[in-house]
């Protein structure tokens, strides 16, 4: 499978402007769906990258470090409104909670004491947690977005202190190994990409230097290429049990705090950032150290994504972000959607088959059809999907009456009277308006 020929043209144009105009000496750019490259563009020589060349990913590290937090949680190691403290005792700034730290809503500034860690070799988390002072709190949990590359230190910290293994050590048999990721790794490994500030004069390189972030690492290691990350873009469209259930995935990519409050155009999960684009949001997340940028975006409802490595610090003109955005939103608009082949349905048994059909509320019609396990509502501008609780009782679990109770009400405990849905009573009598 690849793309529309007039759809990858675009998005080759996209790339190789991208590389030229902003001065970067290299440039490699994937589209995916389901875990499939459908198109890739390499730009520059500076080296000639392909699918197994290694760029630094950044701060798209911290969705990994999420994923790992989310894990936990779900295991019961913790809940994600614990408070700092209960897991890193003494630390002057423990009354943020995880969440907090998560969402970059818990008032922490954006860096950790001492020199800028991107470029220093980074020290173990005892040291992290010593330096740390009350005037790392610079605001109130919750009243605005502040980025904080220090918040993912400390989950880093949590989640070493609550299982006793390393940052590192829990990235790779948690969530790389079980992704088939083998590329992904703590520090670089041949062919990787050599990472350059381009001097904005003279347009000379400057190598960086490729520092071990230590106790930062769980904010920004990582190395990966666009093979890998096209395993990492796919798992947010349709996640893998057993790295975390679909559910928990939906939890991360729904807005904690919109980042962008004039015009909505950007916000963040619980570990993946958010952005509007026209009609759609895709889910995904930035990342640059210094020599590098990179940037991974999915659609999750079309399952297309993009990766975009760059090795400078910065592209002249533009951004990484923009980059990619504007090729997952050309690939959206300029690909087919998927269609599912239609299928005969199952016939519906026991209480399903007694409610499916058309329903009244308020003289406005309703339908329910079974579908699989569960129960799905139409209706004017509504859908809710339910799955059964117990007997006579059906729970919302996606859509308009997620989390409510639909009950059966019954003639003599025998045949089907009305549906209670929240308190609304639909019937099926088309005159019906209670």
């Amino acid at each position: 499978m690849s793309l529309l020929p007039e759809t990858g043209r675009r998005v080759d144009e996209i790339a190789v402007r991208a590389q030229a105009e902003g001065r970067t000496p290299s440039l490699a750019l994937a589209i995916v769906r389901d875990r499939a490259v459908l198109h890739q563009v390499f730009a520059g020589e500076q080296p000639r990258p392909d699918a197994k060349t290694q760029y630094r990913l950044g701060s798209i590290t911290k969705t990994i470090t999420a994923t790992l937090v989310m894990q936990l949680r779900d295991e019961g190691a913790f809940a994600l409104d614990d408070l700092l403290y209960r897991h890193l005792p003494g630390t002057p700034i423990g009354g943020v909670t995880l969440r907090q730290l998560l969402g970059h809503i818990s008032g922490l500034t954006r860096e950790p004491d001492g020199a800028w860690w991107e470029r220093t070799v980074g020290g173990d988390v005892d040291t992290l947690l010593a330096e740390l002072g009350y005037d790392k709190v610079v605001g109130p949990p919750f009243r605005r977005y502040r980025y904080s590359n220090l918040a993912y230190g400390l989950l880093g910290a949590v989640l070493e202190k609550v299982t006793g293994e390393t940052w590192q050590t829990l990235a790779g048999k948690r969530v790389l190994d079980p992704l088939g990721m083998k590329r992904t790794t703590y520090a670089p490994v041949e062919p990787f990409a050599r990472g350059y500030v381009v001097h904005s004069l003279d347009r000379s390189l400057h190598e960086e230097p490729r520092l071990d972030a230590g106790a930062m690492a769980p904010a920004g290691q990582l190395w990966s290429t666009v093979t890998d990350m096209a395993k990492w873009a796919a798992f947010w469209t349709d996640p893998a049990p057993t790295v975390l259930a679909r559910e928990t995935v939906d939890e991360m990519c729904a807005p904690v705090v919109i980042s962008d409050l004039e015009s909505w155009t950007g916000g963040h999960g619980l570990g993946p950032q958010l952005y509007r684009a026209g009609e759609r949001v895709f889910v995904g997340h930035g990342g640059s150290m210094p020599g590098y940028v990179a940037h991974f975006a999915v659609h999750r409802r079309s399952r297309l994504g993009v990766i975009v490595f760059a090795n400078s610090y910065g592209l002249a003109g533009t951004s990484i972000k923009k980059v990619a955005l504007s090729a997952l939103s050309t690939v959206v608009d300029g690909e087919p959607v998927l269609t599912a082949p239609w299928q005969p349905p199952v016939p519906p048994t026991g209480e399903a088959a007694a409610v499916v059909g058309r329903w009244w509320w308020m003289g406005r019609e309703f339908e329910i059809t079974c579908d699989g396990d569960s129960l799905v509502m139409t209706g004017p501008n509504h859908w809710t999907r339910f799955t059964r609780e117990g007997p006579d009782r059906w729970r919302g679990v996606e859509g308009e009456n997620e989390g409510e109770l639909l009950q059966i009400l019954r003639h003599d405990d025998v045949s089907v009277a009305a549906l209670d849905i929240a308190t609304f009573v639909f019937k099926r009598d088309p005159k019906h308006l209670a």
